[in-house]
């Protein structure tokens, strides 16, 4: 299950070849053309301020 493996991403990478493991990019172009995809609309999320830590000071007389 590594470089040797041609059914792993890994081993495909190795041997420079493209397949279910490692499908490649100009493939998905040159296939059939899909409709595409709409995207839901996104309610922007405000997000509580980062909590500082506060350090404490021991006292010098203690």
């Amino acid at each position: 299950m590594g470089k040797g493996d041609r059914k792993t991403a890994k081993g495909k990478r190795y041997n420079s070849s493209y397949g279910n493991a490692r499908l490649n990019a100009a493939s998905k172009a040159t296939g059939s053309a899909s409709a595409p995809v709409a995207k839901k609309a996104t309610k922007a999320v405000a997000k509580a301020p980062a909590k500082k830590a506060v350090k404490k000071v021991a006292a010098k007389g203690e």
